[in-house]
């Protein structure tokens, strides 16, 4: 049997809680049984408590059953947002209940007379409706308007991400959204597809009934953020109807007006919507007759009505999309009225790179982006986002020295918001072309697909951030970017410097095809002298410079500029066109030679503060040396890094290829990047692709497979030895190496003396077998210490490639080689 409690009010249970203002919150499911005597105190005149349900006895005794509540059992928090307001339970364990709209967010003072915040129909006599949230009792109030009006059929959209519950109030329903303690005026967002709104709202009915529940149908909600006066307020909740979820609210009128219909279509709040969002648009198209160019024309189009919170942003969208639409259905029967004289004003022309080609290549591009402008203009009376992104644009310009704003960069956060508004208007016009092209193929793809089949959109949106052709060259002289040298950013792994005068330097097995990695005048020289020498004979020589940022040479350096704190990220100029990548270059030389100021570089080892006297740009350096080899010829074809090249990108370096070799069916092929690598290798494999197109694929028997010197050594296919003698030796130490199922076995026979009560002893046996993606297994940690000393030398060395071992660049006087049965032996000299 269980114990009998009293039914007397009982203490409450309470933790102790942070009085730093932070939310606090604490399990109430450990304090069930108190809040079971709480809620049936009145009838129970004693409980007694089992492990399954408590068992209440009613006063009368007349009267005996079992709790079976879920939400006794539920883990519910509680938390406050200051020490001077009551705790209370948190939605979702985190979030306060906050009032939807504020008064002050009515621009246009409309809550009173039409019902909802900010309600207002578009410019141009289209039926098109916007506002922000309103009340159920205001929702109402908007429809029989627009009945009112003559529109019997309504298609409403609700463009709101965020849950969004409706609690009663004085006989009406009023929104109110959860939201974190960190930002009360910010609604959630991302929730993501796994969590629907729909479903989020739901869940929150239910928690906020069961809170109620636990505290005498009494829940706390903030309708004053600002000042907090006389917060928070109780609100009563006696049961599941006194909360209505969004659907409720905006499917209540379907039951008196058949044609109404509606739509939850979530927009962002900043940036483009998705592609699935377009999708979900363009189905509602489908679905709806009288959206159709096959619609009865006798009939009046239908009125789109669009909310969301405040009834600017999203709203604002909305109604872009609804006006393109309208624009599409009265194309062949009438032209919209015009708009008045006044709002026809001087606007911002949007003078952006990418913009300008998009409508390039776009059919009738010029005529679909006119069309984008004049619905962006007929729906501009709250928000006009093309001025919008010309006035970030003017702020982001604006500012001279960088500040921070709240932990983030100024310059950052407009240049982000610039970009967000570019991304929106340009999947505007994206959007118009596709309906330009679908709407009287009644949508046979949908927007996603008839996108994919687009990819070179894709591409040029990601080249959408330009602001580096803008950028001022005196950014370096006043200490915003830092020179970092190319020998912090390029190591030779190949070790070709010393031979080269350039890191990473190889060519493709019997193909005139080179790569490195970005030389100095002296390299450049060095490297032509060696393809045109007596063996080698190239009198054509083409050169391509696959590098997507700026670079100098200074003081017979490399340099390239890099922001102060990512020396290591490289500042990419995304323009196809190399002369700008040049006009760029050329005035950051003139500002290093004309500013003579000491500036700070970054070089291999260290940081030092240089001044400049000699300055080039890439191109200077060889239209110095076409002066001495005639037949070479220069190419600037950026490639991006990291990511394949562009369409265009492939389109120049073949032309380029082709145009030399019908000069010179003999001509070398030159490419570099940064450090030699990534885009060097890809160029590399283009042109060697394109050779065996050219002149036939060879029989791939040969076993040569890289083109660097002494490459028989280098290939990992056989076992080799390293000795050193050591005088008193009493015991070989071994080291062994398994790399892609080949063994390498190291005979280290080092006399290695550690101290053990006084005398010397001898190391042991030192093995590990690890894989070539895991240099870091062989150490030195199971090992005494010059024997630890020996193998952190060895991985720094011999696990940088498997191309180059260190032991081939030792002197031949040091090195003695003799041929084994299972490979080479490398012994190191005795006094060594």
């Amino acid at each position: 049997m269980g114990t009998t409690a009293s039914a007397a009010p009982q203490p409450t249970l309470h933790e102790s809680f942070h009085g730093n203002g932070m939310t606090d919150s604490r399990r109430s499911a450990s304090s069930a049984s108190f809040q079971t005597l709480s809620i049936h105190n009145n009838k129970a005149k004693s409980i007694i408590t089992n492990k399954v349900a408590p068992v209440v006895i009613t006063y009368n005794c007349r009267q005996e059953f079992q709790i079976h509540d879920d939400v006794l059992r539920t883990n519910y928090k509680v938390g406050r947002i200051s020490d001077n307001m009551p705790e209370h339970h948190l939605v979702q364990g985190s979030y306060f209940m906050v009032q939807d709209v504020f008064s002050k967010a009515d621009v246009l003072s409309t809550a009173g007379s039409y019902g909802a915040p900010n309600f207002r129909q578009s410019r141009g006599g289209f039926p098109l409706y916007g506002m922000g949230q309103p009340s159920l009792s205001g929702f109402k109030q908007v429809l029989q308007r627009l009945q009112g009006q003559g529109h019997q059929e309504v298609i409403f959209f609700c463009l709101r991400e965020e849950p969004v519950v409706f609690l009663r109030l004085e006989g009406d329903f009023l929104p109110y959204t959860p939201r974190g303690k960190e930002n009360l005026h910010e609604n959630l967002h991302d929730l993501g597809r796994e969590l629907s709104s729909e479903n989020l709202e739901l869940t929150i009915r239910k928690e906020l009934h069961d809170f109620a529940k636990l505290n005498d149908n009494v829940f706390y909600v903030y309708n004053d953020i600002e000042h907090f006066k006389g917060e928070p307020q109780k609100i009563c909740i006696c049961c599941e109807e006194d909360i209505h979820v969004t659907e409720e609210v905006y499917k209540r009128p379907r039951f008196t007006m058949p044609s109404y219909r509606y739509y939850r279509l979530p927009l962002p709040m900043e940036g483009a919507p998705l592609e699935d969002e377009f999708d979900a648009f363009v189905s509602v198209l489908r679905e709806n007759p009288s959206l159709s160019l096959n619609r009865d024309m006798s009939q009046p189009l239908p009125a789109l009505l669009f909310s969301c919170q405040v009834g600017v942003g999203r709203t604002n969208l909305g109604l872009i999309l609804g006006s393109l639409v309208m624009m599409h259905l009265t194309r062949a029967t009438q032209e919209p009225a015009a708009p008045a004289e006044e709002d026809v004003t001087d606007k911002p022309k949007m003078q952006f790179q990418v913009i300008q080609t998009l409508i390039s290549k776009l059919p009738k591009g010029q005529e679909v982006m006119e069309e984008v402008n004049r619905a962006v203009d007929l729906c501009s009376e709250m928000h006009n986002i093309r001025e919008a992104i010309y006035e970030n644009k003017q702020k982001l310009e604006g500012i001279g020295e960088d500040y921070q704003i709240q932990g983030s960069s100024t310059k950052d956060y407009f240049l982000h918001r610039t970009l967000q508004g570019l991304e929106r208007y340009f999947y505007l016009i994206v959007f118009n072309a596709y309906l330009h092209e679908q709407y009287p193929l009644a949508f046979a793809c949908s927007f996603s697909q008839w996108l994919c089949s687009h990819a070179w959109m894709y591409r040029l949106l990601s080249c959408m951030n330009q602001s580096e052709l803008r950028a001022p060259a005196d950014l370096l002289t006043k200490g915003a970017r830092v020179l970092v040298a190319d020998e912090y950013l390029a190591p030779d792994v190949l070790s070709t410097i010393k031979e080269m005068k350039v890191a990473n330097f190889r060519r493709v097995p019997k193909m005139p095809v080179y790569g490195m990695a970005q030389p100095t005048s002296e390299a450049t020289g060095a490297v032509l002298a060696y393809l045109t020498d007596e063996k080698r004979k190239h009198s054509s020589v083409l050169w391509v410079n696959l590098q997507d940022e700026l670079i100098l040479e200074a003081n017979g350096q490399i340099f390239c500029p890099r922001e102060p704190t990512r020396v290591d990220q490289h500042i990419c100029v995304l323009s196809s066109q190399p002369e700008e990548i040049q006009r760029l270059e050329t005035a950051l030389k003139e500002e290093l030679l004309g500013s003579q100021k000491w500036l700070e570089v970054t070089l291999e080892q260290e940081k030092q503060m240089k001044m400049f006297k000699s300055c080039l740009t890439v191109q200077e350096i060889f239209n110095h040396h076409k002066s001495s080899h005639q037949g070479l010829q220069y190419r600037r074809i950026p490639f991006p890094e990291c990511s394949a090249p562009t369409e265009e990108g492939f389109d120049r370096l073949l032309e380029a290829m082709k145009a030399c070799l019908a000069e010179d069916s003999l001509s070398a092929f030159v490419f570099n990047c940064s450090n030699g690598k990534g885009r060097t290798t890809m160029a590399m494999v283009i042109a060697a692709l394109t050779l065996w197109h050219f002149n036939g694929f060879p029989e791939f028997c040969e076993d040569e497979i890289v083109s660097v010197p002494d490459a028989k050594y280098t290939k990992g296919e056989f076992e080799f030895e390293i000795l050193d003698s050591v005088r008193n030796q009493e015991q070989d130490l071994f080291c062994h190496r398994s790399v892609a199922g080949v063994t390498r076995r190291f005979e280290c026979p080092l006399l290695c003396k550690a101290q053990r009560g006084g005398s010397p002893i001898n190391a042991g046996l030192c093995s590990e077998s690890y894989s070539s993606t895991s240099p870091s297994a062989l150490n030195g940690s199971h090992c005494p210490e010059p024997l630890a000393f020996f193998l952190s030398l060895l991985r720094s060395v011999i696990t940088v490639t498997e191309l180059q071992l260190c032991f081939l660049e030792w002197p031949s006087s040091r090195l003695r080689s003799r041929r084994r049965a299972q490979g080479f032996v490398f012994p190191f000299a005795t006094e060594h």
